[in-house]
């Protein structure tokens, strides 16, 4: 039996070049009317009892290719457990190879999210006591945009993730989020919901999620550029849900994302708004200051540079939402390498980390909510 590639599910993203013996040579597909690609998801089959290279033949031109030196696929026997297995990027080509003991082995450029998964989630979160849901508004592909709002307190809280669909380690945090928000045995989520409202987009672009796009919706369209000026042409979603923010307000916004160069988790901020205060960006930065001090798992030396005065990209969520709302407003991103300050020489970053981290987040924000 020869060795058979499909990338036809939800998510998926490969295409077959060639077989050679035990050398599989593949390309990712392109988001659709875009040039961004990077995400891949696929699963290989008929290769048991055999070690089989795999080579991403294009992986040189993709969005993000500086992230790719010390980077690890993740390959699943059961589409539960991811494991880091042995990668190389040399002269443009990103090759990893994988022992088949099984009849089937799944691979992927980080632990996917589907949408089946997401539409548990939502389902599920949505029965608990305390828990609302709505739509905010239909994808170009006529997929639901769900949001979830729970807690009863003055302070408005948007938390929202997978603008970029391809970072699905994102929506892995939400799953963590969600499942803290509604434990009617935690403390902190307790003092959180009597003190805050919270409003939770845990998928925001879900065509791009179910086509295997990285960055991109069903339009060819980064959502994260479209705050300053939505359009129910080629941007529903963003559309959506900054006018849901215009009705509540906010006083606080974490924009959910995945980085492919840096191996850390870290955030980003509003500096460069017109409005900026000092009193505003200091809020920022201890809200970073106490994460820190709460989990391992996250730090504060790495991350990206700062906006200058006055030069802040108001396309863009976090710092649209500081400006338009004076809302303590951020980006959390996390690697798509392993976490370099707590490593895990198995997993890398993993679906399980991502719910630790959004565990941490919430018990910062339940201890900080009083201050914004």
């Amino acid at each position: 039996m020869s060795i058979q590639i499909c990338a036809a599910f939800d998510s998926g993203n490969i295409r077959l070049v060639g077989i050679e013996g035990d050398r599989v040579d593949l390309e990712i597909v392109k988001d659709h009317q875009s040039d961004f690609y990077q995400w891949f998801h696929f699963r290989a089959s008929g290769a048991k009892g055999k070690t089989v290279t795999f080579r991403i033949v294009n992986a040189g031109g993709s969005a993000y290719a500086f992230g790719w030196p010390g980077y690890r696929t993740r390959v699943s026997i059961d589409r539960q457990l991811w494991r880091m297995t042995d990668t190389d990027y040399t002269d443009g080509v990103l090759t990893f190879t994988h022992r088949f003991d099984s009849d089937i082995a799944w691979f992927a450029y980080f632990a996917p999210y589907s949408m089946e998964r997401h539409h548990d989630l939502v389902s599920r979160i949505a029965l608990m006591p305390g828990v609302s849901h709505r739509e905010l508004g239909r994808t170009l592909d006529d997929q639901p945009l769900d949001c979830l709002t729970i807690g009863t307190g003055e302070k408005q809280v948007w938390l929202y993730a997978r603008q970029h669909p391809g970072e699905s380690m994102a929506e892995w945090w939400m799953e963590g989020a969600l499942e803290k928000l509604t434990d009617p045995a935690d403390t902190a989520a307790k003092a959180l919901r009597e003190k805050a409202t919270l409003h939770i987009v845990p998928n925001a672009n879900p065509d791009g999620s179910r086509r295997g796009h990285l960055r991109t919706n069903a339009a060819g369209v980064n959502l994260n550029r479209e705050w300053h000026a939505p359009t129910a042409e080629k941007s529903p979603e963003v559309l959506a849900i900054r006018n849901a923010m215009d009705e509540t307000g906010c006083a606080f916004a974490m924009d959910v994302h995945g980085d492919e160069a840096i191996p850390a988790n870290f955030l980003a901020g509003f500096e460069g708004i017109p409005s900026w205060t000092d009193a505003q960006g200091e809020k920022y930065y201890e809200f970073g200051r106490r994460l820190t001090a709460a989990t391992p798992l996250f730090q504060l030396e790495q991350g990206y540079d700062k906006a200058a005065p006055g030069k802040a990209n108001l396309s863009m969520s976090t710092n649209q939402v500081a400006e338009r709302f004076g809302a303590v407003a951020m980006t959390l991103e996390m690697p798509f390498k392993d976490h370099d300050p707590s490593p895990d020489a198995e997993q890398g970053w993993s679906p399980d980390r991502c719910k630790q981290l959004a565990h941490a987040c919430l018990d910062t924000l339940a201890g900080f909510v009083d201050d914004l």
